[in-house]
């Protein structure tokens, strides 16, 4: 039969070019481009056979086949598939050499250069991936119930010929004659079993047909050739209903995409249906990885579309908060761009994320109802990343926060929900409150503390960094404020506990000359000196007023390079301490101006102190101490 040849317009040929040096970043993906195409002919068949018009066609062994030869360099992708007619041939190969050229070129002019990497995979050109390991590409074709096949050719330059054939078998057979091994530009050799077995094993293990490499090596003495190996295991296991796979076959998975050799501590399947379709399974660790807090940590499940290996670290499909689950998320059809390497921020990419974030969350709520020992797990290793959502996910805030649990002054051992929290809250209680700090030993010791101590009102103690920005960003819990001990002023006779009215009024006058002598001679630290009810035993705390930035929280926002002006704070006196009755009468006796002032600066001090700061002149402050030690002695 004749042979056409045909001209690749002048798009055409810019576009070709693209394909082969611009669009993909790893060369190895062309065989899993054809290996792709060859499990969807396939599927076409197996669709086509089940129709009432099918055609009489043999789909009893529906398989692909790699076949190399070493000798001549080339490589073929075999399938025994549905197949193309010469006009499919001629519309769908031939889709790079029409009217989507121009479309495609001028979506990449319109990113003024930015490459490739945002534009959808609407254009069918991942069979072009060969050119960029193949000097020549022939494809050989016959569609399932016709006669006559099509072979196509083309060396990727100017031209490619058509041509109908006689004699082919049924499906479609990609030959590639190989370009020489090039290890600088990663262009390995492509006729090496193990680089075919490697290559078959990272993209295409779970696809739904058998993927075989025919023997290379001549038959034995016996004259028999040796058998065809099939390459991938075909065991989507989140394909397969539950009850059909084995924990044990869960472990081996999670193990094999996490390298993690410990069992997961939970698994979890979701399945959707409809319009949309896509299939997750994923795993809860039992431990944090050391990186798990480091900028370079690689967090997201692993992407399969129709059980074709996309992606390793997808991130788009978990929220930072969820960086530590693994697993893999395998979709009928995703918007990829037109190398598959990156997705597309479309809506279905949202609503995976959404509906994987609460099952997640969902699974974690009943492991905490339903096995204490793996929550308590779960929480030691990821509650810290988990509190993150209070802050970034907004739309989940209420169901992360009905997963977390606080240690707080009720048990020393056992953390508690804000449900259980607000359970305990005492007759009267307004606020549910809470203190941050570096640890739980520090903040029991606290001069914040002293008077819920001493009243037996319990304080959620927090000690992550970022307890520091969720608490603000919460706000409430079941309509009752979060208010922090150390921040703004404490009435605890609202409580239901605490000085009246009329002895507060005349405390105040009583400390109303020192009080305003201090605020103005500790100008420069402080912005107010005032009486607290927060104190029973110390004789002084510094407090940040209610709507500012505690001095922790100025530090993390300056690590993250953000210029925080520094705010001044609050100096409180206890006006019961004998030290602060001491300073009050020396002041109202019109003692030593410049003893009233070290001392002045002294409380001072060691109320910075008391709370994990430093005095703003160590040296000085030291001078003070060791003057005041000398008189003792």
């Amino acid at each position: 039969m004749s042979t056409e040849t045909f001209e690749f317009q002048v798009e055409a040929r810019q576009l070709l070019q693209l394909m082969i040096h611009s669009v993909y970043s790893n060369k190895d993906v062309f065989l899993r481009e054809l290996v792709s195409n060859a499990s969807d002919a396939l599927d076409k068949l197996r669709l086509a056979s089940l129709k009432d018009d099918a055609p009489d066609v043999d789909v009893s062994d529906p398989h692909i086949e790699i076949d190399v030869d070493r000798e001549s360099r080339t490589l073929t992708v075999r399938d025994n598939g549905i197949g193309m007619s010469y006009d499919e041939v001629t519309r769908l190969i031939g889709t790079i050499a029409n009217s989507g050229t121009a479309q495609f070129l001028r979506e990449l002019r319109e990113r003024d250069g930015a490459g490739a990497d945002g534009l959808i995979g609407q254009f069918g050109v991942g069979f072009y991936s060969g050119f960029m390991v193949a000097d020549e590409v022939t494809l050989l074709t016959r569609r399932a119930g016709e006669e006559h096949g099509t072979r196509w050719t083309s060396r990727g330059e100017g031209t490619y010929t058509l041509e109908r054939v006689e004699e082919a078998p049924q499906g479609t057979s990609v030959t590639l004659h190989l370009k020489p091994e090039d290890s600088e530009n990663q262009l390995h050799d492509y006729t090496s079993t193990w680089k075919i077995k490697e290559i078959v094993k990272r993209y295409s293990d779970f696809i739904t047909w058998p993927v075989r490499l025919l023997p290379t090596a001549a038959p034995g003495e016996d004259g028999e050739a040796p058998e065809a190996e099939t390459l991938n295991s075909m065991k989507a296991l989140w394909a397969r209903p539950r009850d059909e796979v084995s924990e044990d076959e869960y472990h081996e998975l999670y193990k094999h995409i996490s390298h993690d050799w410990r069992d997961p501590l939970e698994t979890v399947r979701l399945q959707a249906e409809g319009t949309f379709e896509y299939q997750a399974l994923l795993f809860i660790p039992s431990h944090a990885p050391h990186d798990l807090f480091t900028q370079g940590h690689q967090r997201g499940v692993q992407l399969y579309v129709k059980r074709v290996f996309i992606m390793d670290d997808c991130e788009e499909l978990l929220p930072p908060h969820l960086r530590f689950v693994k697993g893999v998320v395998d979709a009928q059809d995703l918007s990829l761009n037109v190398s598959r390497e990156i997705l597309q921020q479309d809506r279905h990419i949202r609503m995976i994320q959404r509906r994987l974030t609460k099952k997640v969350v969902a699974t974690v709520k009943d492991m905490m109802a339903s096995a204490p020992d793996r929550y308590a797990t779960f929480w030691r290793e990821f509650g810290a990343v988990l509190k993150e959502g209070l802050v970034t996910d907004p739309d989940n805030r209420d169901a992360l926060l009905a997963v977390c649990s606080f240690a707080t002054t009720h048990d020393a051992e056992r953390p508690a929900t804000l449900k259980e929290y607000a359970e305990r809250m005492k007759d009267g209680q307004e606020a549910v409150y809470y203190l941050t700090g570096e640890s739980r030993q520090a903040l029991e010791n606290s001069p914040h503390m002293e008077a819920f101590t001493a009243r037996g009102i319990e304080v959620l103690l927090l000690t992550d960094p970022v307890d520091e920005v969720w608490a603000d960003a919460v706000g409430e819990y079941d309509g009752k404020p979060l208010r922090s001990v150390a921040k703004g002023e404490l009435d605890l006779a609202e409580d239901g506990d605490g000085a009246s009215d009329e002895e507060k009024d005349k405390r105040s006058e009583e400390y109303a000359g020192l009080l305003g002598w201090m605020t103005e001679h500790l100008g420069e630290d402080v912005k107010e000196v005032r009486l607290s009810s927060r104190l029973t035993v110390s004789p002084a705390c510094v407090v940040s007023d209610a709507n500012e930035l505690t001095p922790a929280l100025e530090n993390m926002y300056r690590a993250m390079g953000q210029e925080i002006p520094h705010a001044k704070r609050i100096l409180e006196l206890n006006p019961e301490h004998q030290l602060v009755k001491a300073l009050n009468r020396a002041h109202t006796g019109g003692g030593d101006r410049a003893e009233l002032t070290d001392t002045a600066e002294l409380l001072y001090s060691l109320a910075v102190l008391a709370e994990g700061g430093r005095p703003k002149d160590s040296a000085r402050f030291v001078k003070l101490v060791a003057d005041r030690l000398e008189r003792t002695l």
